[in-house]
């Protein structure tokens, strides 16, 4: 059904109304499929697809006026919290993770993070690493954190309800807290890539190249919100935790050419530049590396062409991921204009922005792919099926992940 709505010429785009049929198809398929409509399949929950299903749930909801889908976008983030905010079921231990009692962990389900939802239990402490197998244990990524903080802000301010930005915040204080740490070697601090369930000892001690970027824009963001949406509501802080973000921010280097890393670089991208036009965001020198770093990562992946390989030697999510990041430079070239600064700060950065813009019609391109029925068949869909489908979703109707 879904190969019904595109248009077979090669070329053209998808109009919105056929784009939003598809959206709806892939979204209610999920959620029957990992047991959030159906009380007849077990509950599957996943931090990083549910992000962004949570996100696509609410454009639905805009688009439509639908309250199916707003419920749907609840009743997720109900899941994740009484799942991924508890322990394993294989877990000797039992209750929130967080280690508060039953009523305090109903009122603060974020306060000991969340797990990432893998099918093996993580690696005990003092356990050696197996890199392969680490893939496929449990524990909490930094990364997947934030985007659920993400989340968290879409549903309060599509609800109007402080709890769920509460929640965000939460989260971000109790990850900040427990990843940051300073390194021995040159005393600077950093983060871990990867921690424990309980957050009481890092799995992986590599930093996530944009993990400290996408923290300091993600704390942004919900600070932001508190105090243009949530104004008279007692809210945490995040002061302090943007400050030490920025600082670990100021020495990276954010160019890559990774499909997906260069996605979430657009995708952060695109936030700044929202939140410079409201005042949440005030470092252009940051901006604009973000914005030189994207480039440079488009040029060398249009060099590369990894699109020319066949179906089965290419990873779909990290192509949708890239997709949407494009999505968020379209929305970008009408916002910049908007920046208080001088003229000559806005010509340069509308410069910036012209030069990725060259690079859309991928976004397109990536999409029509993995429409398409035979690539999917012929690829890794079925592998990482309901991450595939939830971020082709996101990339046909974007706004509601890309919004901050």
């Amino acid at each position: 059904m879904i190969d019904q709505a595109i248009d077979t010429d090669g070329g053209g785009i998808m109009e919105p109304d056929a784009s939003i049929s598809i959206v709806r198809e892939i979204m209610t398929d999920f959620a029957d499929s990992t047991g959030l409509s159906s009380s007849k399949r077990p509950q599957r929950r996943y931090l990083w697809t549910d992000s962004f299903a949570v996100c696509n749930f609410l454009e639905l909801f805009r688009q439509t006026h639908d309250e199916n889908f707003r419920g749907l976008a609840l009743r997720l983030v109900d899941q994740v919290h009484h799942t991924l905010g508890r322990h394993r079921r294989d877990d000797t231990r039992s209750g929130w993770i967080s280690g508060l009692d039953a009523d305090q962990g109903e009122t603060h389900p974020t306060r000991g993070g969340l797990r990432i939802g893998k099918q093996l239990d993580e690696r005990r402490r003092g356990e050696p690493l197996n890199e392969r197998l680490e893939w496929d244990r449990d524990g909490q990524y930094y990364h997947y954190l934030t985007k659920w903080m993400h989340a968290l802000n879409r549903v309060g301010v599509a609800t109007a309800d402080p709890a769920y930005l509460r929640w965000g915040m939460e989260l971000a204080q109790t990850a900040h807290t427990r990843f940051t740490h300073t390194h021995p070697g040159d005393g600077r601090k950093r983060l871990y890539w990867k921690m424990s369930i309980d957050l009481g000892y890092p799995l992986v001690l590599a930093m996530g190249q944009h993990d400290p970027l996408d923290g300091l824009v993600t704390y942004s963001e919900l600070q932001s919100a508190a105090s243009r949406e949530f104004a008279h509501s007692a809210l945490p802080d995040l002061s302090s935790e943007i400050s030490d973000m920025a600082v670990i921010c100021g020495e990276e280097n954010w160019t890559t050419n990774d499909t997906l890393g260069l996605g979430g670089l657009l995708i952060d991208a695109w936030r700044i530049a929202q939140l410079m036009t409201r005042g949440g965001f005030v470092d252009v020198g940051l901006f604009e590396a973000v914005l030189d770093a994207a480039r440079l990562g488009l040029e060398s992946f249009k060099a590369d062409n990894p699109l020319k390989y066949r179906a089965r030697q290419r990873l779909p999510f990290r192509e949708l991921g890239l997709a949407i990041g494009l999505k968020g430079v379209g929305m970008m070239q009408g916002c910049i204009g908007k920046n208080p600064g001088s003229p000559d700060l806005e010509r340069s950065l509308q410069r910036k922005v012209e030069a990725l813009s060259g690079y859309l019609p991928l976004s397109n391109i990536i999409e029509r792919f993995w429409l398409d029925n035979k690539n999917r068949e012929a690829g890794n869909w079925g592998e990482n099926r309901e991450i595939n489908m939830v971020m082709l979703a996101t990339s046909l109707a974007p706004e509601g992940f890309l919004t901050v």
